[in-house]
């Protein structure tokens, strides 16, 4: 073992025992932003081989999750405006994102995945690959995986509510009726996420402090914690360190 893992595997070991009795996150969501500019600076000419790497690393952060007892992870792959990329670095990150649902879904996994997003709007092969995932893990007991992909904030809402539309329509109700009983609990039943708990602590890595439309809705009550590490180069101490900073906020509902 090398000078820098020995330091590396103390400062865990720390980091470990400064989580003892703190509370755990059920649901982490995750934005793993940065993967270009490490391919960038990592000197490759293609950065979809940052989206490879980056790709990779998901089951190291889902093995994170499954020690520190976090119930759902979702990780926000694609978004809808990503789908207005050149064909020559869509198609290639599109692939990417179908060997990411094959592997989370391999037999020896524990982990159930949902597909996370407008499905509609992904080319035929993507989405048949997420929904192939979902079909194979659904008896699964791990830890619940989103895969968002072609996902946006407002796309789930205004879905959301067509569908609630349409299911009030399909019962015989008219749009008077809906408007007079409609509320949050009937439009977060039409969610993506619907019957998952709404995410306690949104990660962002590579610098950026934005939402850009993750989980609009459902993000009202989380905390957040902004990482400058690019994603491939998220290490498991930047994760216990956002658990530790989750763990010793006092969380404030409603304000």
């Amino acid at each position: 073992m090398s000078v820098r893992d020995a330091v590396y595997a103390v400062y865990e070991r720390r980091l470990r025992t400064h989580l003892v009795g703190l509370p755990v996150p059920q649901h982490v969501a995750i934005m793993i932003d940065g993967n270009r500019r490490w391919a960038r600076a990592a000197g490759f000419d293609d950065v979809s081989h940052g989206h490879l790497v980056g790709a990779r690393h998901i089951a190291n952060l889902l093995e994170w999750c499954g020690e520190a007892g976090v119930a759902h992870v979702t990780i926000w792959l694609l978004s809808t405006d990503n789908l207005r990329r050149p064909s020559e670095e869509l198609e290639p990150l599109l692939r990417i994102i179908a060997g990411v649902a094959e592997e989370l879904s391999a037999d020896g996994n524990p982990w159930r995945v949902r597909a996370v997003g407008a499905l509609d709007l992904l080319p035929q092969a993507t989405a048949e690959a997420l929904k192939a995932a979902e079909e194979i893990t659904a008896t699964r007991d791990g830890l619940t995986v989103n895969i968002a992909v072609g996902y946006g904030g407002r796309r789930e809402i205004a879905d959301a509510v067509r569908s609630l539309m349409q299911e009030h329509a399909a019962s015989g109700g008219t749009l008077e009726e809906l408007a007079e009983v409609i509320d949050v609990d009937h439009i977060a039943e039409h969610l993506y996420t619907k019957g998952q708990p709404d995410p306690d602590l949104v990660i962002r890595t590579s610098g950026e402090q934005r939402l850009g439309g993750f989980l609009l809705w459902q993000s009202v009550h989380s905390e957040f914690y902004f990482c400058d590490a690019l994603w491939p180069d998220f290490r498991k101490i930047d994760f216990l360190r956002a658990l530790r900073d989750y763990g010793t906020r006092q969380r404030r509902f409603g304000g």
